[in-house]
């Protein structure tokens, strides 16, 4: 039988530049991305100093050496958006002749510290940062795109079990294809309608979403193991519970409101025996990587805290689906 306990788990969106290609030019953003790759070994060593289990959902394409290596893991099928904009493989016109911007594209020996880090979880953001929502695109494109991000991670001796989507565009009709690829849980959206992909994106929804992470609009946001499902054929879908904003440089008073928020959320799901899903991009580092470093800690000391005065346990989100399976079974 399955018996509640409090569990703090982390889930980051590893992507460097292909998260925001289709957003940001690359030449205004190499320092931001070098801040990135100069915090990432920090993280995980907090991370492994407080034994704290996060799961690394990781583009594929940053596993590649360089745009040889991408082209010999490129998917049999590619996504064919209406939009062409945005299908990260048109960035190899881009920026293929140009090698002063690998570093924003390729992270091999990130990859591999991450997969050697104590209590690490390395997972899938798909492998081209696929979008699974957008129109032209297809259940055999989004399957092929898993492969490959299995291909190149195998070369590591990595089996990819977690699985975030791009952009939090979870589709439903994509979670077969998720199992049968050998994934056991995603990460869902939380229940408040300004998360539901299905409500169209606006400006109110925006301003609801933001909002939230400062004072309390939305639903609870920590939620019991036991009401968590496994259906027949299916992942496991893990709710995030709060996505760690990055912090403003010119408003002080809404980055103690952010901090206190998560503290006080986390404090919350350890007295009710509930799980607390954080997550963020590790570049959302990348602008203030010192002071976001700072606020790491706080939240570290506080789960360890909170680990010795109520039992919460820091679980990845392939370690919650095991403890799930192994209690239920």
């Amino acid at each position: 039988m399955l018996k509640d306990i409090p569990v703090f788990t982390i889930s980051l969106d590893f992507e460097l530049y292909w998260g925001i290609f289709d957003r940001m030019p690359l030449e205004k953003k190499v320092q931001y991305f070098e801040n990135t790759r100069q915090v990432i070994p920090e993280m995980l060593s907090h991370f492994e100093r407080e034994k704290v289990h996060v799961t690394w959902a990781t583009v594929g394409m940053l596993f590649a050496e360089n745009w040889d290596d991408w082209t010999a893991h490129k998917p049999e099928q590619i996504p064919t958006y209406e939009k062409p904009q945005l299908s990260s493989y048109r960035l190899k016109d881009l920026y293929a002749g140009k090698p002063e911007f690998n570093s924003c594209l390729f992270a091999p020996a990130l990859v591999e510290q991450v997969k050697n880090t104590p209590y690490q979880e390395m997972a899938t953001h798909t492998f081209s940062h696929y979008y699974c929502r957008e129109e032209g695109q297809t259940v055999a494109q989004f399957r092929s795109d898993l492969q490959a991000a299995k291909r190149i991670a195998a070369r590591k001796g990595i089996e990819l079990r977690s699985m975030v989507f791009p952009r939090n565009q979870l589709n439903e009709a994509y979670l077969k294809v998720c199992h049968e690829e050998g994934l056991a849980t995603v990460r869902s959206n939380p229940v408040d309608w300004f998360w539901d992909m299905d409500v169209k994106e606006r400006l109110i929804k925006r301003a609801f979403r933001s909002a939230d992470a400062y004072i309390p609009i939305g639903a609870r946001t920590s939620y019991k193991l036991s009401a968590l499902e496994l259906q027949e054929g299916l992942p496991l879908a893990l709710p995030a519970s709060r996505l760690l904003r990055p912090l403003h440089l010119k408003y002080k008073f809404l980055n103690r409101l952010r901090l206190k928020r998560v503290l006080g959320e986390m404090t919350a799901a350890a007295k009710s025996k509930e799980c607390y899903h954080l997550w963020w991009h590790p570049h959302n580092f990348g602008d203030s990587p010192r002071q976001s470093l700072q606020d790491l800690v706080v939240i570290l000391n506080h789960f360890t805290t909170l680990k010795e005065k109520y039992g919460m346990a820091s679980m990845s989100m392939l370690g919650i689906y095991d403890h799930i399976k192994n209690k239920k079974a």
